[in-house]
């Protein structure tokens, strides 16, 4: 089993995270701003506070990322150290992976959390309106 591939997979999805994460706090506002419907759409807006919640709630408890451990664990396990890392997976690294304290990104990660309950008090989510179908004889009711 190749331990590098399946590492670089890991960092595609921690990547894919990370713009679900920061596209939702550009997209909320100004989807509201300019009447986009989709950002009022709740499950979207449940995942999107959940995910931001689990980021926050992993840096106030001192531990890092499991994505990060996972992708970490991985490296090692391919031994990471005899190998060059590829040009893509060395950018985006450098891009997510920030030289900072712990404490920094607990307080950046709440910060956020706390922006993101705004936006749910600012511009809150809508459950599909329930709607009247006639499916023949009966009358059924489903949700949009």
């Amino acid at each position: 089993m190749d331990y590098t591939v399946l590492a670089e997979l890991i960092l595609a999805v921690h990547l894919a995270v990370i713009l679900f994460n920061v596209g939702g706090l550009i997209v909320i506002p100004l989807g509201a701003w300019r009447c986009w419907r989709f950002v009022r759409g709740f499950w979207w807006r449940v995942l999107h506070l959940a995910s931001l919640a689990v980021v926050a709630l992993q840096a106030v408890l001192g531990q890092v990322c499991f994505l990060t451990d996972w992708q970490g664990d991985l490296l090692r396990a391919a031994g990471a150290g005899a190998t060059r890392e590829p040009l893509i997976a060395g950018l985006v690294n450098r891009l997510i992976y920030w030289p900072l304290p712990l404490w920094a990104f607990a307080a950046i990660y709440v910060a956020v959390w706390l922006y993101v309950l705004l936006l749910w008090r600012l511009v809150p989510p809508q459950r599909a309106p329930m709607r009247q179908i006639d499916s023949g004889s009966e009358v059924a009711t489903r949700r949009r």
